[in-house]
């Protein structure tokens, strides 16, 4: 069954690799829409807005409750363990999408981020690494695809998970299939913490819904694909709007894909 799901994936890379681009750096405005109103990353945007408002009404009917009760009930020291705990189990995908990248540097600090945490985090819920100077990379598997050169791919609203890349969209092939909770034994165990992870990640993105005004799908497709390209450029592309004292702890690739 993976098999399968990669090759589709890989089918529609193929074929979007001549309309779909990865966006010049320094662009002047890579996300403009053109003359007729039609976003040029967004050529599917009738059935995405279909797909974002199933999502929007699963989220405002079951899970968004379920964030704001665990966010009320769970104090805040014991939520930011919870995060950092489950962002140091990610660092074995930051270490090797930058070895696939050929970081060595990036992936040699990101192991020295995984060791400290894992030991003198108390097993990653401190974050000791971050106040040595030792900053959390950003990477994952759509990256690595694209620093080889296969494009990005237009931007697809997918049930329950929502919008991205198509390139993007890799990371549950191989950033989730390769993390360390699948080493979990216990299928019970796994599932909890897995449900616990989700569950945090969509916590943490209940105040970031404040940043957002107008048209809700546009504005998020469009920061989103921006926030997206900073990213891939490993942030040659000017500042990152989403990374003020504010929400540096956030993960904005999945504020905006909700």
């Amino acid at each position: 069954m993976k098999q399968v799901l990669w090759l589709v994936l890989l089918l529609a890379l193929a074929g979007c690799s001549s309309q779909s681009q990865l966006p010049e750096k320094n662009s002047a405005d890579p996300f403009a829409e053109d003359g007729g109103g039609q976003h040029p990353r967004d050529p599917y945007e009738d059935w995405n807005r279909k797909v974002f408002a199933f999502n929007e009404t699963v989220d405002g009917w079951v899970i968004k409750p379920v964030a704001q009760g665990y966010k009320a009930a769970t104090p805040r020291f014991l939520r930011t363990g919870v995060r950092n705990f489950f962002a140091n189990l990610y660092e074995v995908s930051q270490i090797t999408n930058n070895l696939l990248q050929a970081k060595p540097a990036a992936a040699g600090k990101d192991t020295l981020r995984f060791a400290l945490n894992s030991t003198l985090g108390m097993v990653g819920f401190l974050d000791v690494a971050t106040p040595m100077g030792l900053q959390r990379s950003q990477e994952d598997f759509g990256q690595t695809l694209n620093v080889w050169g296969v494009p990005q791919g237009p931007y697809f609203v997918w049930p329950f998970l929502g919008g991205e890349t198509l390139s993007h969209t890799s990371w549950l092939f191989y950033d989730l299939l390769t993390h360390p909770l699948t080493l979990v034994e216990s299928a019970s165990v796994e599932y909890s913490l897995w449900s616990l992870y989700w569950l945090q990640q969509r916590t943490d993105l209940l105040d970031a819904e404040s940043l957002i005004s107008g048209d809700r799908y546009s504005f998020i497709r469009d920061a989103y694909l921006q926030r997206r390209t900073y990213l891939i450029n490993d942030g040659q592309v000017g500042s990152d709007p989403f990374l003020d004292d504010d929400f540096d702890d956030m993960d904005f690739d999945d504020a905006f894909s909700d």
